[in-house]
């Protein structure tokens, strides 16, 4: 892990989820739903703010999940489900 918080986690996730975004020919505005699951909610908090960073209004409808654990010992992780039309 990059960053042992929640919040620098889920910032590297968004990061590197930029980067395959772009790869498909997509970008943060085409991301419709979103889902982040913590280990901790009270990590919610600290996320939400990288998450307005993140994004620009409007931004896409999101669900946060409280899990037991996680892989590789993570505090965040996050699931992007973008709409990018070829036509």
């Amino acid at each position: 892990m990059a960053d042992a918080t929640a919040a620098g986690q889920l910032r590297q996730a968004l990061e590197n989820a930029r980067h395959v975004l772009d790869e498909a020919g997509a970008t943060f505005d085409q991301v419709v739903k979103a889902t982040l699951f913590l280990v901790d909610m009270d990590d919610f908090a600290p996320c939400n703010e990288v998450w307005v960073e993140a994004f620009t209004v409007p931004r896409p409808t999101r669900s946060a999940v409280a899990v037991a654990q996680l892989p590789l010992g993570a505090r965040a992780e996050v699931e992007l489900w973008a709409y990018a039309p070829t036509h």
